[in-house]
């Protein structure tokens, strides 16, 4: 999920297992859809809620050369996307220390490095949908 702040600034974490820079996002649980998803990732790695009326749509990544992960355990996974963009949210910044070193807001085009692949394609899509106001894929 893209988080903006009302600078236009852009939420980015810092992951404890890779250290590469991303956006806050997971893969869904049985029980829960994109946007449910998407509001409970990041309450639970920011800290921040929001509500599910508040996220907009803006993009969808499935681009192979850049959505198959391999786990630590060798299983490798073709994923799918539905990027969201949040610019209204409660709450106070407190990283989940487990999954995440940091935590902080930073321009679009001044990004944390290094950024996790598919970050850098989701933070594309979004500069791009900025741009023109038109859903991306990827």
């Amino acid at each position: 999920m893209v988080v903006v702040d009302a600078e236009e600034r852009i939420l980015f974490q810092r992951r404890r297992d890779s250290g590469y820079w991303e956006f806050p996002a997971r893969a869904a649980e049985p029980d829960s859809g994109f946007r449910g998803t998407a509001v409970r990732e990041l309450q639970e790695e920011s800290g921040l809620l929001v509500r599910e009326d508040d996220l907009a749509a803006f993009a969808s990544l499935s681009d192979p050369d850049v959505h198959v992960i391999t786990y630590p355990n060798g299983d490798r996974m073709h994923c799918f996307a539905l990027c969201f963009e949040a610019r209204t949210w409660t709450g106070s910044l407190a990283p989940n220390s487990d999954e995440v070193l940091e935590a902080a807001f930073f321009t679009m085009t001044s990004p944390p490095e290094p950024l996790q692949p598919q970050t850098r394609a989701v933070l594309d899509l979004y500069i791009a949908y900025r741009g023109t106001g038109v859903f991306q894929t990827r």
